[in-house]
């Protein structure tokens, strides 16, 4: 079972990075990630409410599912406004690692749990990679990441950090599926007031971007339904850092597609942070 958790999640850390890149290549952001959520929403829409009326949680477990959609309203508005204003080879593996970077820091401060030296290490090569993707010690101001790229990129991570924590709890209640729609329901209404209903807009975005629109349908909720998967079966300690696989290959997407600046700084950056989260993930404890 753990060996199939690892390709689910493997697949999964591949699927993200793919998605963002495609939204990051499209004109409008938040109507490209507002319109490939729609086709899976509504097919998977007549089981969640089946489940709902069948399911016999206890009330806490609804109350988590409300906050799984808030959570996920703002992880979409932070990433869009992330892909808006900063490059792919930059900012995703600063939000896919600051998750990894912050939940054992908050054991070691607030649960009064142990790192071992390997864990500090990889804390050090994470928190390395960010200065060092971030440009912020670097003399020309336009290589630099604005203040808003980082405050935007440094909420996605926190609300990864949320929605995984939740959504593990949440496991125990209901099933991958209906805990993909209400993912799916938080994302879409995170994104519901950048959206103009009915406008033109749309009919362009379809006839530019139709065919990445459909593939980014498939591989965006496709790659959380396989970590909801992977979370089934395996400890979420083992598995989450591996998913970050995406930090280094969604750096490539940008530097090697997308013909984003600094590639070299940024692969580095990428490659050290994936080490850190590794570290973090498989020897920290």
């Amino acid at each position: 079972m753990i060996s199939i958790a690892v390709l689910l999640v493997l697949g999964s850390g591949m699927a993200h990075a793919v998605w963002n890149m495609l939204a990051k290549s499209s004109g409008n952001k938040q109507l490209f990630l507002f319109m490939i959520y729609i086709p899976t929403t509504l097919m998977l829409l007549p089981g969640l409410m089946i489940e709902i009326v069948t399911a016999n949680p206890p009330m806490s477990a609804y109350l988590l599912l409300f906050l799984s959609v808030f959570i996920q309203g703002g992880y979409a508005y932070f990433l869009s406004k992330s892909l808006t204003y900063g490059d792919l080879s930059q900012v995703y593996p600063m939000m896919r690692g600051i998750s990894t970077f912050l939940l054992p820091l908050c054991g070691v401060i607030l649960l009064n749990e142990r790192l071992s030296v390997w864990g500090w290490l990889g804390l050090g090569l994470i928190a390395f990679g960010f200065f060092l993707s971030s440009g912020i010690f670097m003399r020309k101001q336009r290589i630099h990441a604005p203040h808003r790229v980082l405050f935007y990129t440094a909420a996605v991570g926190l609300c990864t950090m949320a929605y995984v924590m939740v959504d593990k709890v949440n496991l125990q209640h209901f099933s991958p599926t209906l805990l993909l729609e209400i993912s799916n329901i938080g994302f879409m209404l995170g994104l519901a007031p950048f959206i103009r209903f009915g406008e033109i807009r749309w009919v362009r975005e379809i006839r530019e971007h139709g065919k990445w629109l459909a593939v980014g349908a498939i591989l965006s909720p496709g790659s959380y339904l396989l970590f909801l998967f992977a979370m089934s079966m395996s400890p979420l300690i083992y598995i989450a850092p591996l998913r970050e696989i995406g930090t280094v290959f969604g750096t490539l997407l940008g530097v090697l597609l997308l013909k984003e600046g600094q590639g070299g700084r940024r692969i580095v950056s990428a490659g050290i942070i994936f080490i850190g989260i590794l570290l973090v993930g498989m020897l920290g404890i």
